[in-house]
């Protein structure tokens, strides 16, 4: 490859992660050439054939994710409904080796692109899965479904997965009656995405899973939903830790607030292949919590290098405000959350707070006896978080810290961070796992040379 086409490679490798506008702007920091957006998209057209100097060069390449400093693992896993990568991040921790990403958000791609790096010719980047699964074609057997998503999907040990919640309907359970067909997941499940996740699990069979949802998964269609789902890994050969559990002490239930300041509830499925038997005496009580968890003061920045545009309007602040008063005064609980500096842990952030911040404010001195009448008192309006104080909050970046690299724009770095997971509470579920996870890729050696 001459200089000028290993040039263009890697911008557009950076452009999977940057816009043309930031990686001009990044490139005219080093202050070598005048780079502006119609100039790459000329070059990346044909219709220019710019040179990127040596310094150019490796600048550009430093602003992709670079290789681990030890290509060695203890296991393999996928990353399903990735989103910008927190269930991955915690599993490479605990020693895993990703080989397989889907994610159809485009935002989220460039996030995770942005912060994961991915071996050539050993990962695999998918958008869709159902292109993997063909579950949305109807001409497709079964069969053939299965022996595309066997080609497709690299053989691994651990199945991670995020998948939506959503509905199980039976319309298709009479059609297969009348037609004679088997029932089963194939059936039950049809038309979900969960369903792709099933196809992958049983064409690939991995060692274990972990399947992440929120809380509320339970209760959905009236516990009908997630009744299906347990019902389907057990068609399907796995054994589920702690489904014996209900109630308020449910281990399959984890509050990420005894990791990180913020309160946020998600269920943990983790499922062992029932025949490799490695699953007894697993609970998800057995997760180890920090000693010391940081407070919300602590993932905040120095409040001089928060950007203004960070502080409420006047106009917004005095309609929450008021709306809260109004649904008080109703016994409701609805309104903003304000948080002070001797408060501890936020409320849930949700994919929804680049709309108000109302989740979680900063409090900046507000005066609830001076109002809105004192001037000075409206300058100490509160804030939203910064993109930087949510990922601290989700645990993507430590207290103080500013490692990882938010790419999108405010907007949908908020979505993002708000359909993330807490990455620290998902360490401490990899790293309960790792020795079965281990274990049984042993047990698979070996069931191997004895066949």
């Amino acid at each position: 490859m001459d200089n000028s086409s290993e040039d263009l490679a890697l911008l557009n490798r950076v452009l999977e992660i940057y816009d043309q506008k930031q990686v001009a702007e990044h490139l005219n920091s080093l202050g070598q050439h005048n780079w502006n957006r119609e100039t790459i998209n000329r070059w990346l057209k044909g219709k220019s054939n710019p040179k990127l100097s040596h310094a150019e060069f490796e600048f550009l390449k430093s602003l992709l994710p670079q290789p681990p400093e030890s290509n060695k693992y203890d296991f393999t896993f996928i990353d399903l409904f990735a989103g910008i990568g927190g269930i991955r991040r915690a599993f490479e921790v605990a020693g895993g080796k990703c080989l397989f990403t889907s994610e159809w958000n485009k935002y989220a791609v460039r996030t995770y692109k942005a912060n994961h790096y991915c071996v050539p010719d050993e990962h695999v980047f998918n958008e869709d899965i159902r292109e993997i699964t063909l579950s949305e074609d109807a001409t497709v057997s079964e069969k053939e479904a299965y022996v595309n998503i066997d080609r497709e999907i690299p053989d691994h040990d651990v199945l991670l997965a995020g998948f939506p919640c959503q509905p199980f309907s039976l319309a298709g359970v009479s059609k297969k009656n009348s037609l004679g067909r088997k029932h089963g997941f194939e059936c039950d499940t049809q038309g979900t995405l969960f369903f792709d996740v099933a196809r992958i699990i049983k064409a690939k069979q991995p060692a274990a899973f972990l399947l992440e949802n929120v809380k509320n998964l339970k209760s959905h269609d009236k516990g009908k939903t997630f009744k299906v789902i347990l019902e389907t890994l057990d068609e399907l050969g796995y054994w589920v830790s702690d489904v014996e559990y209900d109630g308020p002490c449910d281990p399959k239930v984890i509050d990420a607030q005894y990791f990180v300041p913020q309160h946020r509830e998600r269920i943990v499925l983790v499922g062992f292949r029932k025949d490799l038997d490695v699953h007894k005496g697993f609970s998800l009580n057995d997760i180890e919590y920090p000693a010391y968890v940081a407070g919300f003061r602590d993932i905040l920045e120095p409040s001089k290098d928060v950007d203004q545009k960070y502080i409420l309007t006047e106009k917004l602040w005095k309609y929450l405000y008021d709306y809260a008063i109004k649904h008080r005064k109703k016994g409701n609980g609805f309104g903003y959350g304000l948080m002070r500096k001797t408060d501890k842990v936020a409320r849930t952030i949700s994919a929804r707070y680049h709309k108000d911040g109302s989740e979680i404010l900063v409090d900046r001195g507000w005066s609830d006896k001076k109002g809105f009448i004192d001037k000075e008192n409206m300058k100490k309006r509160p804030r939203r978080l910064t993109p930087r104080e949510c990922a601290r909050l989700m645990g993507f970046d430590k207290p103080e810290t500013a490692d990882f690299i938010i790419p999108v724009s405010d907007t949908q770095a908020y979505r993002q961070f708000g359909n993330s997971v807490a990455v620290p509470v998902f360490e401490a579920v990899a790293k309960l796992m790792r020795k079965r996870i281990i274990k049984a890729k042993k047990l698979l050696k070996r069931q191997e040379k004895a066949a």
